[in-house]
């Protein structure tokens, strides 16, 4: 695996790697990732990622030989189009459902099934290939959470442990440290509970979780990827998109998310970011490291008004999941690996020149980024501009509130400029959320104790963010 010293990513984050948006393109990244089979990612090439899932099955010992058919049935599916493709390199993604976290050696035998099969397809077929392990955070299956010991954390600290023994080649996850409050600060519109639970809580717990995770991936010699803020902004996004809350929220929430996600490459991840990080080009962008994306070809998963955008500096191209379910084709996630397989095909033809990489890249980005503020914070010269503002203080805290300040700023002025459509029933809401920003104190310490006040009758315990009530 190619690992770059802790301290390269960590300098990264103060300068960042990508200043212009001229040198931000799809397939390209500063730092490369190499893993499995002859897989680089980043390099030149935009590689397909497929995830899939099982169709609804009440998982536990009497259904596990049917799990063990279905999963089976969608790799060899996949690997084969893959291979018949001629794809350059596939990534899976095998994101564990809760049992298989909760009883880990379930999710290690997946995991043992897939990549046995992706060897086999690697030696017959000539498939180069990577597996990407993403245990889900279980550790809110507890209320309030307990994010630092207890049987949850141990399953997944296991996991972690048989994630390279049983055959995967990367780590990733989507943790939920801090969503307990956020998940009612965003359907409240609450400006300082979000910034709490982005700027605060969330990034103390990426660093003890991640912390975790790198020394396990690095024991066992495979790579700490990334994470993602799919319980945070994606969660934002969708609200957004079924008018519970409002669109300007959600973009601003996708950019106060940054912080929290460049603390795992502070501690030694090395990347691709998780699929469903929308964050992932201010990864790429400060921290250098490959994203994964996905957009249009998610709309198996889930509806957005990003589907293209999200494409423009992608280093891997996703599905996000899929079940496997038959279509008059053949089985969903054969289905979703042909598409993506295709839409990469386009991009590589794109960028056997710089000028036709650029083109695309802005055709991508022209068609989704004055619809939404949601697409309009996608931008890459909105992304380099903003990630040199956030990288400028090595505190979360600061980080969030001056992502939270710089977005609204620029949602405000590109309006004016005309450059992005903010419906007339959200002005108010950019001006209630800017005097909200101008009220967060600089100060994170102040900021806190007046949290901890505010929120002493939440459902959370502040000691397991090592924050003392």
């Amino acid at each position: 695996m190619n690992v770059h010293p802790q301290s390269d990513i960590a300098s990264a984050a103060a300068t960042p790697a990508i200043s212009s948006a001229h040198d931000f393109l799809y397939g390209q990244a500063p730092r490369p990732v190499s893993c499995g089979r002859g897989v680089v990612i980043g390099a030149g090439e935009v590689i397909p990622e497929v995830n899939f899932t099982l169709p609804p099955i009440d998982i536990m010992e009497e259904t596990w030989p049917e799990v063990r058919a279905q999963y089976t049935e969608m790799i060899d599916g996949v690997c084969k189009r893959a291979a018949d493709l001629e794809v350059p390199a596939l990534v899976v993604e095998f994101e564990t459902l809760p049992p298989m976290t909760v009883f880990p050696e379930w999710g290690a035998e997946i995991t043992e099934l897939l990549a046995a099969t992706m060897r086999r397809y690697g030696e017959t077929r000539g498939l180069r290939s990577a597996l990407r392990l993403t245990p889900n955070d279980t550790r809110d299956h507890v209320r309030p959470p307990v994010m630092r010991s207890g049987s949850y954390w141990d399953g997944m600290v296991r996991l972690f442990d048989l994630a390279g023994p049983s055959g995967a080649d990367m780590i990733g996850i989507e943790s939920t440290g801090g969503k307990e409050i956020h998940d009612q600060a965003i359907m409240d519109a609450d400006l300082e509970g979000i910034v709490y639970a982005l700027g605060v809580l969330a990034p103390r717990d990426m660093r003890f979780l991640w912390t975790a995770i790198v020394q396990s991936c690095r024991t066992h010699g495979i790579v700490p990827s990334g994470d993602t803020a799919c319980g945070f902004a994606n969660t934002a996004m969708v609200l957004a998109e079924q008018r519970m809350i409002p669109r300007v929220l959600a973009a601003v929430d996708r950019v106060a998310s940054v912080p929290r996600g460049l603390v795992a490459y502070e501690v030694g991840a090395v990347g691709p970011s998780k699929d469903c990080a929308y964050e992932g080009p201010y990864m790429k962008a400060i921290a250098g490291v490959p994203i994964s994306m996905e957009g249009r070809s998610a709309a198996c998963a889930h509806l957005s008004t990003v589907g293209n955008i999200a494409q423009a500096v992608c280093d891997l191209w996703s599905n996000e999941s899929v079940q496997n379910v038959r279509l008059l084709s053949t089985n969903a996630p054969t289905v979703s690996v042909e598409q993506l397989a295709y839409d990469c095909r386009l991009l590589n033809t794109a960028a056997k020149t710089r000028a036709g990489a650029e083109q695309m890249r802005d055709w991508l980005v022209a068609s989704d980024a004055a619809l939404d503020p949601q697409a309009h914070v996608l931008r890459p010269e909105v992304v380099v501009k903003l990630s040199a503002l956030i990288s400028g203080t090595a505190c979360a805290y600061q980080r969030t509130r001056i992502a939270v300040i710089a977005t609204l700023d620029e949602l405000a002025r590109a309006r004016v400029a005309g450059e992005v459509r903010i419906a007339e029933n959200e002005l108010r809401w950019l001006d209630q959320f800017r005097k909200a920003a101008d009220g967060l104190p600089e100060c994170e310490d102040e900021f806190i104790a007046e949290m901890l006040v505010r929120y002493a009758d939440a459902p959370y315990l502040p000691g397991e963010y090592g924050l003392t009530a």
